[in-house]
C-alpha cells in the first residue's frame, strides 16, 4: 500500500501523517491495511496539484494506491478577492488528482467544507441536502467535489467544518493567545456550526478509506451545534483562564466573505454505513486542550 497525503503540512495532513506512520491514533489502532504502508507526503512546494502534467508525472513514478487530498486554498476572504486562484486550487487541482487516480485505479479521499451550503438552514445539513454556496470559497470547493465524483469512480468526498489541530493556526489557539494578551474576548454569537478536532477527523477518514464506501459523507464532532461565542467560552473555561467572553453580531465584525449563519452538518451517512466515530465536540475539545496545554508547559 502506497498512501499519498497532499496538503501534508496543514492541520489535517499532519494528523493523518502522524497516525498512519504510527499505526495508531488516540482513538484506536488503524485497520490492518495500513500495516507497513509506504507514506508519501507532499505540500505545494513538492507537488502543485494545479499543474496537470506535474500530477500525472508524480503518479506515473510513485503509483500511490490511496490518496488523501487535504490541499486547498482555505483563506475564505482571500478566495473572495481572487476567485480565479481559488478555483485553480480548490476545483482544478482535485480534478487533476481525480483523473490520475482513475487512470491508476487508486482510491481518492477528498476533503470539502460546510461552505458548500447557504447557511440559511435551521437544522444540520445532511449529505442529501442541495448545496447553495454564497462565497467564492464555497463555490470553488463545490466544483472540486463535483470533479472528484465525476472523474474518479473510487472516491469519497468528506465535508467537515470548524477544524482545529495541533499543527498550524486555528480558532482554539487564537482564542488562547488573545485571552492572555487582551484579558477579554469578543466573539460572534450568530454563526452556528460544529467544532471539529483533527484527531477525530483523521481517524474517521482512515476508517472511511479502508471501507468500500463511495460518495459524499459529513464528518464533524457531534453534539448540539454551537456558536463561535459558546465555543470560545468552553476554550477559556477549560484552559482555566479568568477572562470574560462577550458576544457580538456578525454585522459588528464585518468580513469580505459572508460567513454562514448556520452551517452545522449531520453525519447521517456515517451512522448508516461504517458507523460514526466522531466524539461529542466538548469531549474532543477537552482532550485537545489537555494535551496541547501540557505540551506548552513542558516547552
Amino acid at each position: 500500500m502506497r498512501i499519498l497525503i497532499t496538503g501534508a503540512e496543514g492541520q489535517l495532513g499532519n494528523e493523518l501523517r502522524r497516525i498512519i506512520s504510527r499505526g495508531t491514533s488516540e482513538l484506536g489502532v488503524l485497520p490492518e491495511m495500513y500495516n507497513n504502508a509506504e507514506l508519501l507526503t507532499v505540500d505545494v512546494g513538492d507537488l502543485d496539484i494545479t499543474d496537470a502534467d506535474a500530477v500525472n508525472a508524480y503518479f506515473d513514478v510513485q503509483r500511490p494506491n490511496l490518496i488523501f487530498n487535504c490541499a486547498a486554498y482555505t483563506n475564505v476572504d482571500g478566495c473572495e478577492s481572487d476567485e480565479e486562484e481559488a478555483w485553480r486550487v480548490n476545483a482544478l487541482g482535485p480534478k487533476h488528482l481525480a483523473l490520475s487516480c482513475a487512470r491508476h485505479r487508486a482510491r481518492l479521499i477528498h476533503l470539502s467544507t460546510d461552505y458548500v451550503f447557504s447557511g440559511d438552514a435551521t437544522v444540520p445539513y445532511a449529505e442529501s441536502d442541495k448545496p447553495d454556496p454564497r462565497t467564492a470559497y464555497g463555490r470553488t470547493k463545490l466544483t472540486g467535489e463535483e470533479f472528484v465524483l465525476e472523474y474518479c469512480p473510487d472516491s469519497v468526498v468528506c465535508r467537515t467544518a470548524w477544524l482545529y489541530g495541533h499543527e498550524g493556526g486555528n480558532f482554539v489557539k487564537t482564542m488562547l493567545r488573545l485571552a492572555k494578551e487582551k484579558g477579554a474576548l469578543t466573539v460572534v454569537s450568530d454563526q452556528v456550526g460544529n467544532p471539529t478536532n483533527a484527531v477525530d477527523l483523521a481517524w474517521q477518514l482512515v476508517l472511511l478509506a479502508a471501507s468500500t464506501e463511495r460518495g459524499i459523507f459529513h464528518a464533524t464532532n457531534n453534539g448540539e451545534p454551537v456558536s463561535w461565542h459558546t465555543f470560545a467560552q468552553r476554550i477559556v473555561s477549560q484552559a482555566r483562564l479568568d477572562v470574560p467572553v462577550y458576544p457580538c453580531t456578525s454585522d459588528e465584525y464585518p468580513r469580505p466573505a459572508r460567513r454562514p449563519a448556520f452551517s452545522a452538518l449531520d453525519n447521517e451517512r456515517l451512522r448508516e454505513t461504517i458507523g460514526d466515530s466522531m466524539r461529542e465536540w466538548t469531549v474532543a475539545l477537552d482532550s485537545f486542550l489537555e494535551e496541547y496545554l501540557k505540551k506548552k508547559e513542558t516547552r
